[in-house]
C-alpha cells in the first residue's frame, strides 16, 4: 500500500498548551508534527465536507514517527480503498494517549523498534516484523487502540457500507432490514405479522 501524506515537521520540544484560546504561535509550540491528506474522491460523503483535505496534529510524535505509526496500523489493518484519513485518526488517538513522559518515551521506544525503512519495506516484511514484536505492550496497545478506533469513525462506516445504529431512525425493521438483495424476496403471508 502506498502512502499519501504528507509530513510537516517541526522540530521543538514538546509544550503543554496553555488553557483556553490557543494562539497561532503558541500552536506551532506545542505540535511536534502534522500528519496530512486530501480524502480521495471515492469517500462517499467527501462531496459534503467544506474541504477535502485533512490533518492531524502530533505532540507527541514527529511527523516521520506518525507515518512510521500508520504504516503499522495499516498492516495491522489492511483495507483497500480505506482513505488514509481513517487511519490517521488511530495514530491522533495514540498520540493523545502519550500523556506523562514515561508514555512518550515507550510510544517513541516501540515505533523505533519497528526499524528503519519499515515505511518502505514491502507488506510482506511489515508483517515479519511485526509477528517479532506481537508480544509486546507496543504492539499489543498500538493493535487494541487500531481496532476500537479505526472501525468506529465516520470514514470507516462509509468505507463498509455501516449506516449507524437504527434506534433513534425507527428500528430495524423498517428501515432496511430485509433489504437482502441476495435471497429472493419473500411473500408477505409467509413473513408473518409485524409487530407494530
Amino acid at each position: 500500500m502506498a502512502f499519501k501524506a504528507s509530513v510537516w515537521m517541526d522540530g521543538g520540544d514538546r509544550v503543554s498548551a496553555p488553557q483556553g484560546r490557543l494562539d497561532r504561535r503558541d500552536f506551532m509550540k506545542s505540535v511536534t508534527g502534522v500528519l496530512t491528506g486530501v480524502l480521495v474522491s471515492s469517500v462517499p460523503f467527501a462531496s459534503l465536507l467544506p474541504s477535502t483535505a485533512w490533518a492531524v496534529d502530533l505532540t507527541a510524535l514527529t511527523g516521520a514517527e506518525g507515518l512510521a505509526l500508520t504504516a503499522m496500523i495499516k498492516t495491522i489493518a489492511p483495507h483497500d480503498g480505506l482513505d488514509d484519513a481513517a487511519y490517521a485518526m488511530v495514530v491522533g488517538a495514540i498520540d493523545r494517549g502519550a500523556t506523562t513522559p514515561e508514555a512518550v518515551q515507550s510510544l517513541k521506544a516501540g515505533i523505533a523498534s519497528l526499524g528503519d525503512g519499515f515505511m518502505s519495506a514491502p507488506e510482506s516484511a511489515r508483517v515479519e516484523r511485526l509477528k517479532s514484536i506481537e508480544n509486546t505492550a507496543f504492539f499489543q496497545s498500538t493493535r487494541v487502540t487500531t481496532l476500537m478506533v479505526l472501525y468506529a469513525n465516520p470514514f470507516a462506516y462509509a468505507h463498509f457500507g455501516y449506516e449507524g445504529e437504527a434506534f433513534s431512525k425507527g428500528g430495524y425493521l423498517t428501515r432496511g432490514f430485509n433489504d437482502l438483495r441476495w435471497l429472493p424476496e419473500v411473500p408477505l403471508e409467509a413473513s408473518g405479522p409485524l409487530p407494530f
